[in-house]
């Protein structure tokens, strides 16, 4: 079959990357591209980028399955208008991909639903929503309800820094018709983990969980990003945890829409507070994240197009023959999750998550392509005017690898970051640290 990507970042790279690799796939067409999705699929230019745009296109190329990979073509529709025309598609039409448009819809599908999560409200009137940060005192966490490309969320930590925040959402508009409403929840402890349950409407199917590291410095000091590397498994997420995160978490969000009559179909991705009381959503989103697809992909095993499409054509169950949550691993048909380990550093630009260059020549992506087992997966870059790969974004590259044990993959993953380079380059040097043996 022929699988158009809709999307041109690293989550879209590993996506095309992998489903390049399986059998089910003749092509895989990724309008736009990056220098890295060239490598593996067609990235003809697209005239424009209205849906209308993207329907003529998968006409024209006549796509047996559409996926799509980033959050705010779902959130304004474009599942549906595929869906519309006839295309089989792996990702949730507008009203699934509610769960990460809106904190307060995805809220109420957890109260509903049962699913354990933070005390929150939502608010429009800046004074209900102050009065009621200070009930539930510091620190206190404040949501745009909207789409805010990962920087809507404060941890504040002063009752100045909580009215600060919401105001800079309800009156100021920070972000846009995101901002007209807010959440005002209670701050969780505890370590974070990310669970994926691929979707066909009525069956989920949980994924090898990984663990992101948000901030942008090590020791996690510094401003928010949109995730500086990950790791896959994670250790601490045990079977007992996993096993909760499934049937407490996943499958009844999952049966609640489904009973409010939203047919979800693609991946359901809980972001997670491992609390004392047992795993407690943090946010919901509706695809894959990024750049934890870049350390799940890799350890998946099987038939990717055929998965995709199982899920898309509301067949999972049938394909993996239900097997248990907690055998992630092992699988009887179709999804499963290879031994061993996986690691991704993301090299920034220097100044990144703030202003940054652009344009800046990368060296090393040849010697790197040679690593086993490794794979350079391109998230902002471009093609300069002489054809040379250059930077075009705040996160540049991600440095993966995969080996047997985590050290051996922190270290190939390591090495290969120190082989590719660009004027200011940065990068952490403690992914994964946190869930290496001490002596290790």
């Amino acid at each position: 079959m022929k699988v158009l990507v809709v999307g041109n970042g690293g989550r879209e790279h590993a996506l095309a990357w992998r489903l390049a690799a399986s059998p089910s796939v003749t092509e895989v067409v990724c309008p736009g591209g990056n220098p890295g999705i060239e490598q593996v699929a067609r990235c003809p230019s697209l005239e424009g980028n209205t849906h209308a745009h993207w329907l003529d296109l998968a006409r024209t190329e006549r796509v047996d399955l559409v996926v799509v990979g980033p959050e705010a073509p779902l959130a304004e529709g474009l599942g549906d208008d595929f869906r519309n025309v006839g295309f089989t598609v792996f990702g949730p039409g507008r009203d699934g991909a509610m769960i990460e448009s809106s904190k307060a819809f995805a809220k109420d599908v957890m109260r509903a639903a049962g699913v354990p999560t933070a005390k929150a409200k939502s608010f429009t009137d800046p004074e209900q929503a102050k009065d009621y940060a200070h009930s539930l005192g510091l620190p206190v966490v404040i949501k745009a309800d909207g789409l805010a490309a990962g920087k809507g969320v404060t941890i504040a930590t002063s009752r100045e820094e909580a009215e600060k925040a919401i105001d800079e959402n309800l009156s100021e508009k920070r972000f846009g018709a995101s901002s007209e409403r807010i959440l005002v929840e209670e701050c969780m402890v505890g370590p974070e983990a990310s669970v994926f349950g691929l979707c066909d409407g009525k069956t989920v199917y949980p994924l090898v969980p990984a663990q992101d590291h948000k901030r942008a410095y090590d020791g996690d000091k510094g401003p928010n990003t949109g995730g500086m590397g990950a790791y896959a498994p994670v250790p601490i997420m045990t079977e007992e945890l996993f096993t909760a995160a499934f049937s407490e978490i996943l499958r009844p969000t999952l049966e609640e829409m489904a009973a409010r009559g939203i047919e979800y179909r693609g991946v359901l991705y809980a972001g997670l507070m491992l609390t004392e009381e047992g795993p407690k959503v943090v946010e919901f989103n509706c695809r894959f994240g990024d750049p934890e697809a870049q350390v799940i992909l890799p350890l998946l095993e099987g038939d990717l197009g055929e998965i995709l499409l199982a899920c898309a054509e509301g067949r999972l169950e049938p394909m993996t023959m239900a097997a248990s949550p907690t055998e992630a691993r092992s699988a009887p048909t179709g999804i499963a999750t290879a031994p061993g380990h996986c690691v991704t550093v993301v090299l920034a630009s220097g100044g990144y998550p703030g202003s940054y260059p652009k344009g800046l020549p990368i060296t090393g992506l040849e010697e790197a392509a040679n690593m086993e087992n490794a794979m350079v997966f391109h998230a902002g870059t471009a093609r300069g005017d002489s054809g040379e790969v250059v930077t075009a974004g705040g996160r540049v590259l991600s440095c993966t690898a995969w080996d047997r044990t985590l050290a051996r993959a922190v270290e190939k993953a390591y090495a290969l970051a120190d082989r590719v380079d660009f004027e200011g380059k940065m990068f952490r040097r403690d992914i994964a640290a946190r869930a290496l043996p001490k002596e290790e």
